[in-house]
């Protein structure tokens, strides 16, 4: 008989589908899935998601209940995590997102996040760490590391593969989420310096977000609205085309996990330039296969894409390097067959 799993957490985005599909696909799961249905734009919603949140353990127990799902798996300790620790299933896998998921770090919420998280860590069978950034934290607070596993979800080369651009200008793209942590500002302030110089470019910025209006006004203000595209949503599988379009991926956040953008960029020759925090030191080594960038440097981060351009031998080798790494490290077949195969172990095991 089919195995089944119940997926907590926010179906629609790109890591929840890779998640689930590499189970479907190497596992043989059928997945359900249940998320919070407020959206989390304005002040009175969010006072309603904390009260739909609040209420949800009954919602999940009553899903477990009808559909009898083998297994509960959830992404965010502090979230959906919690709610999957909740869930009195007998088989729970969460995942940590973000370097730590307990952010922000001056939140009110904070001390109640750490005690949540505490309670997920304990509760989960299987506690899924995307890169070894994460373990840090998790070593820090008295995790079982027995219980955790170390590997990303992997990029699927069959989608993303490389390309090569030859173009004689910067051709670069942004594909993080257009909210404040990912710093699109700092980003566009940087190709105003170059417009300033005379140097030609391109910047697409996929994806939406809380700051689209914002970051539009201000490549009008910067004078560079005719060489910015923003895409806005697009389906994931548009992507590969944008990113082997590209030569150059930009990727500015104030913390980081594991960043599958930056993996799928690697494998689409795009060369990293990338804000210098412990989530990005863990993959690229400045001026190496890619550049650290000081956050909200718009100087440096101007500079420096002038640098990787400028030096095309060093940019190339990187490119290759970059790609090796990521097939080596990073490939979803053999990674989510990986993942499956714990599932079904521990499922074995623990029924």
């Amino acid at each position: 008989m089919k195995r089944k799993i119940l997926f907590l957490g926010e179906s629609y985005r790109a890591d929840a589908i890779t998640w689930m599909n590499g189970l479907k696909q190497f596992g043989d799961f059928e997945i359900i899935t249940w998320e919070l249905q407020t959206p989390n734009n304005s002040k009175i919603n969010r006072l309603k998601r904390i009260l739909e949140y609040f209420f949800s353990p009954l919602s999940i127990r009553k899903i477990i209940r009808t559909e009898k799902p083998d297994m509960v798996i959830a992404e965010r300790t502090t979230s959906y995590g919690f709610l999957a620790a909740l869930s009195g299933s007998k088989t729970i896998a969460v995942a940590q997102q973000g370097r730590t998921d307990l952010w922000p770090e001056g939140s009110l919420l904070y001390p109640l996040k750490k005690i949540i998280q505490k309670y997920a860590f304990k509760k989960a069978h299987l506690i899924h760490a995307w890169g070894p950034v994460m373990t840090i934290s998790m070593k820090a607070v008295g995790v079982d590391m027995t219980k955790v596993l170390v590997l990303p979800k992997g990029i699927d080369f069959s989608r993303f593969t490389p390309s090569i651009n030859t173009s004689n200008k910067i051709e670069a793209i942004v594909t993080r989420s257009l909210q404040p942590e990912y710093r699109h500002d700092s980003i566009l302030k940087a190709f105003g310096i170059l417009n300033q110089k005379g140097i030609d470019f391109s910047l697409t910025i996929v994806g939406d977000g809380t700051r689209l209006q914002f970051l539009k006004d201000l490549s009008k203000e910067l004078q560079i609205e005719n060489k910015v595209t923003f895409t806005g949503r697009i389906p994931n599988t548009e992507l590969p085309n944008l990113l082997q379009q590209s030569n150059i991926y930009i990727s500015m956040p104030i913390t980081e996990g594991v960043s599958a953008s930056l993996f799928e960029a690697m494998a689409c020759n795009c060369y990293p330039v990338v804000s210098d925090i412990a989530g990005n030191q863990s993959w690229i080594k400045h001026r190496e296969n890619g550049q650290l960038i000081e956050i909200d440097n718009v100087e440096m981060l101007a500079e420096e894409l002038i640098w990787s351009f400028k030096n095309t031998e060093s940019r190339n080798q990187a490119i290759m390097q970059n790609r090796k790494f990521v097939e080596e490290n990073a490939n979803y077949d053999v990674n989510m067959k990986v993942i499956s195969e714990k599932y079904h172990e521990l499922l074995d095991s623990l029924q």
